[in-house]
């Protein structure tokens, strides 16, 4: 494929926030961009503000002229659309080049020096830290990110100057097949998608062939207590990292006064003192895999502390909305048992004497199915839990699986609460509220504008 030689590009999803950063790459190259979405969201409305032609209705007849050229259009579409989407249906019959998201990051990774990060969680906020560090230094970067960085408040940063490459390394539908990392990142390899891979040993093996397309002359830095076997090709060095030890590791973490500080530690140096710009307990490890990217492309030691330091966070990502001495409402994109985890560990460490709530929507049918115990286990963790309808996504629904699931096996003595979404806030209005995250990768986010709001209000 030769972008060069591309006049338009159309997107049969272009408002998820994967395909929403290529949208903005190609418009950036100056091609005529276009294409469908199922509803109107901030990303598609941003999108058709920046110059793309985005509808909303299945409709063959309202894709634009400009990209009925099958010699001069790139269909890009992403797995989330089911395979007898009419629009995509057209465009296959009619010859089209038709390619998945990940099949064009591929393509664009295969252009520079490519820092990917993968894993099961932990990745959004990883490569955008990592992004962050190489951006703001003097080496630079070009990054497509899987949510809106609060420093750019994009999720596409550029960069004219520099070959590197900043990108999320997904593991769904096996996607992150397609790249060809310099370097890569893998965070965590907890069993997910269970709709795709069948078994976890299947998930494993999909790691173990990501980690053999690393470039030779490249470097993989794994999490030090992962069950993965690398498989890295002859050339490419191996690091391990962890919050506590391994080739990169932090020490003298420092806690207290909303904020963390800690050193990091590198094969050959130690940085001393840097402050985490979001201080909870979950980023310590992220960034330490963030540093890692960095100091091994050259950001120096100042760049990496004043980066650290000067890191917003992402949207969704432990994202405080309220944050005061009596009320405290954060949004985070939690959906996997071990993110919940982590993410009501960091709650708890920062507000230890505070009742915390949280609104949780499952996503997906089959991840209820194969996770609710653990789902449940996490929760658990809290002092009152409202669960909401299985958001769906793309799939339809699995007889007998329900957020009931989860409920039943809550412990015994916590608070919960199972409700609709739209009777939410009728539900928040009667509750006592003085910590409350909104966990999942689901639509509740759209939510949370009213529930500020509403908490606001109530705290008058």
């Amino acid at each position: 494929m030769d972008i060069s030689a591309l006049q338009s590009v159309y997107f049969v999803g272009a408002g998820g926030i994967g395909m929403s950063a290529l949208a903005r790459f190609f418009l950036f190259k100056g091609k005529y961009v276009a294409g469908y979405d199922r509803t109107p969201s901030e990303l598609t409305e941003k999108l058709i503000a920046e110059g793309a032609d985005i509808h909303y209705a299945e409709d063959v007849r309202l894709i634009p002229e400009k990209c009925l050229d099958k010699d001069a259009t790139l269909v890009i579409y992403t797995p989330a659309v089911p395979a007898t989407h009419r629009e995509l249906e057209y465009f296959v019959a009619n010859g089209f080049q038709v390619c998945k998201r990940s099949q064009v990051l591929g393509l664009i990774t295969r252009s520079g020096k490519a820092l990917c990060v993968a894993g099961t969680h932990g990745k959004t906020t990883t490569s955008a830290m990592a992004a962050h560090l190489l951006h703001q230094s003097h080496v630079g970067c070009t990054a497509f990110l899987g949510g809106i960085s609060k420093n750019y408040g994009t999720n596409l940063i550029l960069s004219e100057k520099s070959d590197f490459i900043v990108a999320e390394a997904d593991e769904f539908d096996r996607s992150f097949h397609w790249l060809s990392p310099y370097m890569s990142v893998v965070t965590a390899t907890d069993p997910d998608h269970l709709d795709v891979y069948g078994t976890k040993e299947a998930y494993l093996e999909s790691f173990a062939k990501y980690t053999s397309l690393i470039c030779p002359g490249g470097c993989l830095i794994l999490h030090k207590n992962l069950e993965l076997v690398p498989r890295a090709c002859e050339g490419v060095r191996v690091y391990s990292y962890s919050r506590d030890e391994g080739d990169f590791h932090a020490s003298r973490v420092r806690v207290g006064n909303g904020k963390i500080v800690m050193d990091f530690v590198a094969p050959s140096t130690v940085i001393p003192d840097v402050e985490l710009g979001v201080p909870v307990l979950v980023n310590i490890e992220n960034s330490v895999a963030a540093m890692a990217l960095a100091w091994l492309n050259g950001v120096s030691e100042e760049e990496i502390r004043r980066g650290m330091a000067s890191f917003r966070g992402v949207e969704r990502r432990f994202d405080f909305k309220i944050k005061s001495d009596n009320l405290v409402l954060l949004s985070d994109y939690a959906h996997h048992p071990e993110e919940i985890r982590q993410s009501v560990i960091s709650v708890r460490e920062l507000y230890k004497d505070k009742k915390i709530t949280a609104v949780f929507q499952p996503h997906l049918y089959t991840r209820t199915r194969d996770f609710y115990r653990e789902f449940a286990q996490s929760l658990s963790l809290l002092d009152e839990v409202i669960l909401l309808d299985i958001y769906p996504a793309r799939e339809k629904p699995i007889p007998g699986v329900t957020s009931r699931l989860i409920y039943d096996c809550l412990r015994t003595g916590i608070r919960k609460i199972m409700c609709s979404r739209e009777k939410l806030l009728d539900v928040l209005e009667n509750e006592s509220i003085e910590v409350l995250i909104v966990l999942g990768a689901g639509d509740v986010d759209n939510d949370v504008p009213a529930i500020q709001a509403l908490l606001e209000s109530k705290n008058k």
